[in-house]
């Protein structure tokens, strides 16, 4: 499923139209977004918790050349699956 799906699945189920169910999936997204840029967790009670990571600095070798670099520091968002999700899928 794409963007595009999710707004169809969106707009049918709630009954809106695509423009306006596309402006809610925007929103949704925006605001976890938002969220996590501001180092907060963001927790969806049955579907999961999404928050922010933070990855050390490392030492890492390019592929092409296995010359040595450095890979900097870095923020990365996660994800992890609540009970209802994975009762869902399994």
């Amino acid at each position: 499923m794409n963007k595009n799906d999710l707004v169809a699945a969106v707009a049918s189920c709630a009954g809106l139209s695509k423009s306006d169910a596309a402006k809610a999936v925007d929103c949704v997204f925006d605001s976890i977004s938002g969220s996590l840029a501001g180092k907060q967790e963001v927790r969806l009670v049955g579907f999961g918790t999404f928050s922010v990571s933070h990855r050390k600095a490392s030492m890492g070798r390019n592929p092409r050349t296995g010359e040595a670099i450095q890979i900097k520091a870095s923020n990365q968002p996660k994800f992890k699956a609540g009970k209802g999700l994975k009762e869902a899928v399994n």
